[in-house]
């Protein structure tokens, strides 16, 4: 599907959240990452749609879906039911996509700096919420290198109350500084989701990097819990040590 706008896109993604369709895969590319990914030229956002099942035809869910799209100006790329994921802006975002965890073996020697975040947000708040998020990253980018970045998103997680948009940031920067310069990015960029009510801790965003963060959102009750829980089933802390709680 073709969208005039990734705010377009992102209604209807909402539209279709909320009719209780459940796809079994709903992504939206913002124009300029599907120009990265090759999906599209940069004029359209783009949404991945599927539906599957084992036990039910689905055309009648896929029918219903693609009306939500349509309300919001959405435009299908015809394809076969059957190869559709292979096809089109579709099969070369999927291409694109699986090939990006290489990127970083000839991007770092270029100096490239480039990074994903992840965060969750209400459906009310996101548009605001994602104008703040790439403008303070745009910023920090600025800040860093001394040279404009780019900051592109997508979603891959959807639910009824709201989004999971994911950020992507590709900068310039100096060999000999890339850590330094890429650590000042990613901090800039997730204090401005906790400071703009975002949480640092869907999917992805758990981790060592994103601890000090985790650390504000997390509730102490949980860590309590936690604590007990490893003491009984991991007592030579091996597991995973240090990265939701000290040991």
């Amino acid at each position: 599907m073709r969208f005039p706008t990734f705010f377009a896109a992102a209604h209807a993604v909402r539209a279709v959240a909320q009719a209780g369709l459940y796809p079994s895969n709903c992504r939206i590319l913002d124009p300029q990452e599907a120009y990265n990914t090759g999906a599209a030229d940069g004029s359209v956002a783009i949404m991945v749609l599927a539906f599957e099942s084992g036990d039910h035809p689905v055309e009648p869910w896929m029918a219903r879906a693609l009306e939500c799209c349509a309300d919001h100006g959405g435009t299908k790329e015809e394809a076969d039911a059957s190869s559709a994921h292979l096809e089109g802006a579709a099969g070369l975002w999927r291409n694109a996509f699986i090939r990006m965890p290489y990127a970083r073996e000839f991007l770092t020697p270029a100096g490239l700096i480039n990074d994903t975040f992840e965060t969750s947000i209400t459906w009310e708040r996101f548009e605001s919420f994602h104008d703040g998020i790439k403008a303070a990253t745009e910023q920090a980018i600025l800040d860093a290198t001394g040279i404009k970045g780019e900051v592109t998103c997508r979603f891959t997680h959807v639910y009824p109350d709201g989004p999971a948009p994911y950020f992507s940031f590709h900068a310039l920067g100096r060999h000999g500084a890339l850590l330094e310069q890429w650590q000042a990015i990613k901090d800039a960029a997730s204090d401005a989701l906790i400071a703009a009510g975002g949480t640092i801790t869907h999917h992805h965003a758990v981790g060592r990097d994103h601890r000090k963060w985790y650390d504000r959102q997390r509730p102490e009750l949980f860590a309590a819990a936690l604590r007990a829980a490893k003491r009984e089933f991991d007592p030579h802390a091996m597991l995973n040590p240090g990265v939701l709680i000290d040991p």
